[in-house]
C-alpha cells in the first residue's frame, strides 16, 4: 500500500500552548472543563481531547501564534521526551519555560559536554604539580591555584546553566548536583585559602574532586557503575559484618593461645592479632604467620586450617554469590526500569504529535518534523524508511503501538539492496562459473577445517621455534622459511574469501576483519625481518594471533569471545571507576604519608629487610644490597598509583602498611585496610559483572539457539517511485532547502535510470545487551508493561477525584485525564 503523505485537515495540535490565563482556541464542538493544577509544576492537561491552561504557568504562548509555530513547539519538545527517554533522564527536569528551554538547549550540546569534561580533567590533573608534585610537573602554587580558581569558575557557570534549566526547586532535589555543589564550595575557599597564604596545606578534601569528572554526561557509564556499587552494598555490608565477627572471635582465639610465645610477633597483643589475621585473609602473609606457633606446637596448625576454610574459602565465596545474585537482579530491574521509561517518553512524545482531528495516530509530516529535531543530520530518504518501517499497520498514520518501536528503527543505518546475489552475476559465463567455485570453496566447511589444521600446525611450530630459541637471539636476522610458508597460505586464504565472497560481504564479517588484520600484521613482521627494522621488532611478536581463530571451532570458545567483546565498553567503564577509587586514595595517602618511606627507613620494624639499602663486600667486589620497598611511597600522585596498584594485588601488600605504619601511627593501617575492603567491593562487583554477562549469554544461546546474531538487528522496506514524486512535490510546495530534497531526487534519479517503480532498502543495526534482554525477558515484559498501564490508570483516576471531588449532586467524570509538563520556546 502506498504511504499517504498529505493532510488537508491535520493543523491544530491536540496538545497546544498559549501565554497568559486566557483560553485557547478549541475545535469548533469542544469547550474547556475545570481547570487542574499539574503536578509536575504547571503546564497544560488534556481532558477529553481538549487543551485546557491551568494555573501556575507563566509565559504561554500569546493567542494568536500560528498552528506552524505550535506544531514546531511540539516537535521539539517530542524530541526532549524521547532524549530523556534514551538517556535515562527524570521527566521532572523536563524544562518548563522559555529560559528553561534555552538553559537546556545549551547544556544538552557537545561542547557544553566537552566542557564539563575538560574541567573534570584539569582539576584531577592539578595533583600532578601540586604539592607534593611530580618533579619535573611542579608549578608555583600561584600558578596552579590561579588555575585551580579558574576551572571551579568554569564549573559555576555550568551549574548555573543547570539552575537555570531545572529552576531553583528542581535544583535543590537533585542530590548528586546539590553534592557537587557543596564540593565546589569547599574546593572554591581552599584555593583562595591557598593563593592568599602562599604555600599549600593539607587538603584532603581534594580527594572528592572526581565528582565533578563523574558529573559530566559523558561519564554515563561510571555513574551507574557507582550506582550499582552502592546498591550493592547492603548484602556485602551483612556478609562482610559476619566476616569481621569471625575475624575478631578468631583473634581473641589466637592472643590468648599464642601470645605466651614471645618468639611470636604475630599475636603478641590483641590489635597484631587482629592485623595478622586480616593479613591472612588475603594470604599474603601464609604461611609465615603460622610458623613461630608451628614450631612450639605443630597441633597449632588446626587454627589457621580452620581459619581460613570459614574465612577465605566459605565466607569469601560466599560473599561474591551474594553479590552476584544481587547484581543480577539489580540488572534486571535496571533494563526494567529504563523499558518502561523509554516506554512513557514514547507516550509523552505521541501526545504531542497527535492532532484534534485524529487524536490515534502520527502522520508522516509531524513524524519528519519531530526528526528535524530528535535527529537533524538524518536525511529525508531515511526519514521516510524510518517512518515505514514503524508502520506496521501499513496505513497513513503511525499508532501508538507502531511508535513504541521508535527506540528499536530510528538507530538503523539504510543502505539499497542490491538485486544480486553475489557481486559476479554479471560477469560473463566462464568468469562467473570461475568465481562461483571461489567461492563455494570459500564457504565449504572442508576449506574452513584445513585451514583450523594450517593454524595448529603454525601454532605446534611456532612453540618448537621459541623453545629451541637461545637467550639474547630472540630474532633471526635471515626470514625463518616456515614464516614464509604460513604467511603465503594465510595470504591465499584471504585472496580466496575475498575474491569469493566480495569485499563488502568479507569487512562485514568481524572474524574477517580479525583475520585481515592478523595476517597485514604477519606480512609487516616479513618486512620487519627482510629488512632488519630493529625498532619495529614487536610486530613480529603479533603473530601468535592468528591462534585465536581456533576459537571459532567450538560453539563455548565462541560465546566466551562474544562475551568478550561485548564487555570490553563495560570493563573500560568499570577500569575508570577503579582509577577514581585509587586517586581519592592516592590523595589522602599523599596528604598523610608522603615523604616517610626513604631507604633504612624501618629499621625497627619486621620488615626492615626490605627497605634496607647496605653496601656490602665480598673479596674485593662491593655491591648495593637493596630492599627496594622504599620505591612504594605516596611521595606523589604517580608513585601512589603504583603503590595503590601493589596493594591491589595483595602479594606482600603488608610489608608496605607495616613500614608506613613503622614511620607514623598504628592508626595507619585503617587507611590499607579500607583501601583493601573498598577494592573487594569494586572488584567482586567486577567478577559479579563479568559472571552475569557470561551467564546471560550462555541462556540466551540456550533459549535461542537458531538465532543469527551475527546479523544483528535487520529490516528490509521498499520504496515506491510515487511515494518520492509526492514527497517532493510537498517539499516544492513548501519552499524546503536542498539540503532536504537531493538524498530524494537521487533516489528518485536512481530508479528512473534502472527503469524502476522502487526501490528496496536494508536497514541494519548491532544486535545490543538490550535486544538480547528483550527476547530473554519476552514473556516477564508484557507482565511489565500491563503493570505499568494499570498503575497510570490509577494515578489517573487518583487525579480525577483529587480535581473533581465528589459532591451529592454531581459524580466524578468518567473521561479519561492525561497530563503533562509543556515547555515552550
Amino acid at each position: 500500500m502506498a504511504l499517504t503523505l498529505t493532510d488537508k485537515d491535520d493543523d491544530v495540535p491536540l496538545i497546544l500552548t498559549v501565554e497568559g490565563d486566557d483560553s485557547i482556541h478549541l475545535a469548533p464542538d469542544e469547550e474547556p472543563e475545570q481547570r487542574t493544577p499539574n503536578e509536575n509544576g504547571g503546564g497544560y492537561d488534556i481532558i477529553n481531547s481538549a487543551p485546557v491552561p491551568t494555573a501556575g504557568v507563566q509565559d504561554y504562548r500569546a493567542q494568536h501564534s500560528s498552528h506552524k509555530h505550535s506544531w514546531d513547539m511540539n516537535y521539539q519538545e517530542a524530541a526532549i521526551y524521547l532524549q530523556e527517554g534514551i538517556n535515562n533522564d527524570k521527566f521532572f527536569t523536563h524544562p518548563k519555560n522559555t529560559r528553561a528551554l534555552a538553559a537546556y538547549l545549551f547544556a544538552h550540546n557537545h561542547l557544553f559536554y566537552i566542557m564539563e569534561l575538560l574541567t573534570g580533567l584539569v582539576l584531577l590533573m592539578l595533583s600532578l604539580c601540586e604539592a607534593p608534585a611530580v618533579p619535573y610537573l611542579r608549578l608555583d602554587i600561584y600558578v596552579h591555584a590561579t588555575l585551580e580558581i579558574f576551572t571551579l569558575v568554569m564549573v559555576v557557570f555550568e551549574l548555573a546553566m543547570k539552575m537555570r534549566w531545572l529552576g531553583f526547586h528542581t535544583f535543590i532535589r537533585h542530590k548528586r548536583t546539590m553534592l557537587k555543589a557543596f564540593v565546589l564550595l569547599v574546593q572554591f575557599v581552599e584555593a583562595i585559602v591557598v593563593l592568599v597564604r602562599q604555600t599549600s596545606h593539607v587538603r584532603i578534601t581534594r580527594a572528592l574532586r572526581p565528582i565533578f569528572l563523574v558529573d559530566c554526561r559523558y561519564s554515563g557509564a561510571v555513574r551507574r557503575n557507582l550506582r550499582q556499587i552502592f546498591q550493592s552494598l547492603p548484602p556485602f555490608i551483612d556478609i562482610l559484618v559476619l566476616l569481621l565477627f569471625f575475624m575478631v572471635i578468631f583473634s581473641i582465639l589466637g592472643f590468648y593461645l599464642f601470645s605466651p610465645n614471645v618468639s611470636d610477633p604475630y599475636f603478641n597483643n590483641l590489635e597484631n592479632s587482629l592485623v595478622s589475621l586480616f593479613v591472612l585473609l588475603t594470604t599474603a602473609n601464609f604461611p609465615d604467620v603460622m610458623m613461630p606457633a608451628y614450631s612450639q606446637n605443630r597441633a597449632s596448625c588446626v587454627f589457621f586450617i580452620v581459619y581460613l576454610s570459614i574465612e577465605l574459602y566459605f565466607i569469601m565465596n560466599l560473599l561474591l554469590a551474594v553479590v552476584f545474585d544481587t547484581f543480577s537482579d539489580i540488572e534486571k530491574r535496571k533494563f526494567k526500569s529504563l523499558l518502561l521509561h523509554k516506554r512513557s517518553a514514547v507516550e509523552h512524545a505521541f501526545q504531542l504529535l497527535i492532532n484534534q482531528q485524529r487524536p490515534y495516530g502520527i502522520s508522516f509530516k509531524h513524524f519528519e518534523g519531530l526528526m528535524r529535531f530528535y535527529k537533524p543530520r538524518m536525511n529525508a530518504r531515511e526519514r521516510l524508511l524510518t517512518f515505514k518501517t514503524m508502520n506496521k499497520s501499513n496505513t497513513r498514520l503511525l499508532s501508538l503501538k507502531d511508535f513504541y518501536n521508535f527506540y528499536d528503527i530510528v538507530g538503523l543505518k539504510w543502505k539499497a539492496k542490491r538485486s544480486r546475489e553475489h557481486w559476479f552475476d554479471d560477469l560473463p559465463n566462464t568468469a562467473f562459473l570461475i568465481f562461483k567455485g571461489i567461492n563455494m570453496l570459500a564457504k565449504s566447511k572442508a576449506f574452513q577445517f584445513a585451514m583450523y589444521f594450517v593454524i595448529a600446525v603454525n601454532g605446534f611450530w611456532m612453540l618448537i621455534e621459541t623453545f629451541m630459541m637461545k637467550e639474547g637471539n630472540f630474532f633471526s636476522r635471515n626470514v625463518p622459511w616456515s614464516y614464509i610458508v604460513f604467511l603465503t597460505i594465510y595470504g591465499v586464504e584471504l585472496l580466496l574469501k575475498i575474491t569469493g565472497l566480495g569485499p563488502i560481504r568479507y569487512f562485514r564479517s568481524g572474524w574477517n576483519i580479525f583475520d585481515f588484520s592478523v595476517t597485514l600484521f604477519a606480512f609487516l613482521g616479513l618486512l620487519v625481518l627482510a629488512f632488519d627494522m630493529e625498532p619495529f621488532y614487536f610486530i613480529v611478536v603479533l603473530r601468535p594471533l592468528q591462534l585465536l581463530r581456533l576459537f571459532k571451532l567450538k560453539q563455548r570458545y565462541r560465546n566466551v569471545l562474544d562475551t568478550m567483546f561485548e564487555l570490553l565498553p563495560r570493563m573500560a567503564s568499570l577500569g575508570l571507576t577503579l582509577l577514581i577509587f585509587y586517586y581519592s586514595f592516592a590523595i589522602v595517602g599523599m596528604e598523610f604519608f608522603a615523604g616517610v618511606l626513604h631507604p633504612n627507613c624501618c629499621n625497627t620494624s619486621t620488615v626492615a629487610e626490605s627497605y634496607r639499602l647496605v653496601n656490602r663486600t665480598v673479596g674485593n667486589q662491593t655491591f648495593i644490597s637493596e630492599g627496594y620497598y622504599y620505591l612504594n611511597n605516596f611521595d606523589n600522585i604517580l608513585n601512589s598509583f603504583v603503590t595503590l596498584f601493589e596493594l591491589s594485588v595483595v602479594n606482600n601488600w603488608y610489608i608496605i602498611m607495616e613500614g608506613v605504619t613503622s614511620q607514623t601511627s598504628h592508626w595507619s593501617r585503617l587507611y590499607f585496610m579500607t583501601f583493601y575492603i573498598v577494592t573487594m567491593v569494586v572488584m567482586t562487583i567486577i567478577v559479579a559483572f563479568i559472571l552475569e554477562a557470561f551467564v546471560f549469554r550462555m541462556n540466551y544461546s540456550r533459549k535461542n539457539k537458531d538465532a543469527e546474531d551475527d546479523k544483528g538487528i535487520t529490516f528490509e522496506i521498499e520504496i515506491l517511485k510515487e511515494e518520492v514524486e509526492a514527497l517532493l512535490e510537498i517539499y516544492k510546495q513548501n519552499v524546503a532547502p536542498t539540503s532536504w530534497t537531493s538524498s530524494l531526487q537521487k533516489l528518485c534519479a536512481a530508479m528512473d535510470r534502472n527503469r524502476q517503480t522502487g526501490m528496496k532498502f536494508m536497514g541494519r543495526r548491532s544486535r545490543t545487551k538490550s535486544d538480547l534482554s528483550i527476547k530473554m525477558y519476552e514473556e516477564e515484559i508484557q507482565e511489565w508493561y500491563e503493570e505499568h498501564a494499570h498503575k497510570q490508570r490509577q494515578q489517573h483516576q487518583e487525579r480525577a477525584l483529587e480535581d473533581f471531588p465528589p459532591t451529592r449532586n454531581t459524580a466524578p467524570p468518567t473521561r479519561e485525564l492525561r497530563q503533562r509538563s509543556q515547555t515552550v520556546i
